[in-house]
């Protein structure tokens, strides 16, 4: 299901008409594995105005910090977790928020009720495309993109064999 609505009451609202809707066709839903993203302005609402803010905490980010090599946001070292020196991987290094993507607010979920605790995400993979918050295409080039490469590498001895040439 996709859908604007204005609040999260509304969301619920209509997801659960969906459900009903959906199962008096004889067919099943798992709310576990539905999720809801926020994006437009009432994102902007939900995240604070900080000129650098943490990738995970949205907090001011300082010297104690390290950048995620998947979304490019600085990170406290803390809210990672990192033990020991930053150097060793900063290289490598991904954030919590590109390894289980949740809203940077801190948030993590919306309460649908009695069916389930929907998942709050800030991008997911929808028909093959990477949807994200801000609207971007980024995410869905990267992976269109990682996925040509993978497929190239997979070729990659088919192409370099002498017998073939």
């Amino acid at each position: 299901m996709e859908g604007e609505t204005e609040s999260e009451e509304e969301l619920i609202k209509r997801l659960n008409e969906w459900k009903d809707n959906v199962m008096s066709k004889g067919m099943r839903v798992n709310m576990n594995k539905t999720k809801v993203m926020i994006s437009g302005e009432r994102l902007m609402v939900r995240q604070k105005a900080v000129r650098w803010p943490c990738g995970v905490c949205s907090k001011g980010v300082g010297s104690n910090s390290i950048q995620c090599t998947s979304c490019q946001k600085w990170v406290h070292k803390k809210c990672n977790g990192i033990k020991g020196s930053m150097l060793k991987v900063a290289k490598s290094f991904i954030c919590r928020g590109c390894l289980n993507p949740v809203t940077s607010a801190g948030r993590t979920s919306v309460d649908s009720g009695a069916s389930a605790k929907l998942e709050l995400v800030d991008k997911f993979c929808y028909l093959g495309d990477m949807l994200s918050v801000d609207g971007d295409a980024d995410a869905t080039v990267e992976a269109r993109i990682r996925i040509g490469w993978n497929k190239l590498r997979q070729l990659v001895p088919l192409l370099t064999n002498k017998d073939c040439l």
